[in-house]
């Protein structure tokens, strides 16, 4: 925006040519607290602080409220968030500005399983406890997709059959392949992504998923599940060519965001 001159997110998109705009409820929950050191709390009392890396920030976790809790009984003891902290009144109006565009509700954090708890516990942890099925984890992950289930049904609702998409996100990928196997996948998340998938498609909308790195050998079951749209295809990750994609998935499944975000090379046979 400051490169254009641009005071207006909107007048930015018309002139990135995005036909995507975001509706979302509005925050109306406990204040979030900051701190001396610069650093913010999130929505499960984790905190971040912005981390340069070179010609930026990004913010990093900072402080994991779940790192060392082994007793899932300890969960309880914690503030959790709820659909109530949103105000979705401004849905409907919302919807009828951005009339002539792709309305989309949700991000890369709804549910993000992975990455989100991580950020509350940590991600070799989080990774642990895929593996091992733990408890806490398995318990963190119930609540997430209560919290989500029902802050994104108030939202679908309110836009009453005119929102086209629910975006969500759940990084299974690195570069070479799954970080997870395909039986934790179907155990752990395939319920709850399913849940999700149903839930947009009953008010309408079409259900877009991102997932980083490479997911070839899940892309069958998330169509089978009710994925409509895979975002971002990491086209520089293993068993990633959007050619290859195109030719194995087409008429079941769409891709957006196809462009490598990791080099500029062109392949000769282009």
């Amino acid at each position: 925006m400051e490169k254009f001159g641009f005071s207006s997110f909107d007048d930015l998109l018309i002139k990135l040519g995005d036909d995507f705009r975001h509706v979302g409820p509005r925050y109306i929950g406990p204040q979030m607290q900051k701190f001396e050191d610069g650093s913010w709390e999130g929505w499960w009392g984790e905190r971040y602080k912005n981390v340069s890396f070179g010609n930026g920030t990004y913010p990093e976790a900072v402080f994991l409220p779940f790192k060392d809790i082994t007793d899932v009984n300890e969960i309880q003891k914690f503030r959790m968030p709820t659909a109530d902290w949103f105000d979705y009144s401004n849905i409907h109006e919302e919807c009828i500005k951005y009339k002539d565009y792709v309305i989309y509700v949700g991000d890369a954090g709804l549910p993000d399983f992975m990455n989100g708890i991580a950020r509350c516990r940590g991600v070799e942890q989080v990774l642990m406890d895929v593996a091992t099925e733990d408890p806490v984890y398995c318990a963190l992950m119930e609540q997430r997709l209560t919290f989500f289930y029902q802050m994104y049904e108030r939202i679908l609702k309110a836009g009453n059959g005119q929102i086209d998409v629910m975006c969500m996100g759940e990084d299974y990928g690195n570069q070479s392949g799954l970080m997870i196997s395909p039986d934790s996948f179907e155990k752990l998340f395939a319920p709850k992504m399913k849940a999700l998938f149903d839930l947009a498609h009953k008010y309408g909308a079409k259900t877009m998923m991102h997932c980083c790195g490479s997911c070839r050998d899940l892309i069958g079951r998330f169509i089978e599940l009710g994925l409509d749209i895979l975002e971002v295809v990491q086209v520089d990750a293993a068993r990633m060519d959007i050619t290859e994609l195109h030719n194995e998935f087409y008429g079941k499944i769409a891709f957006c965001g196809s462009i490598s975000v990791q080099n500029t090379h062109v392949r000769d046979d282009r």
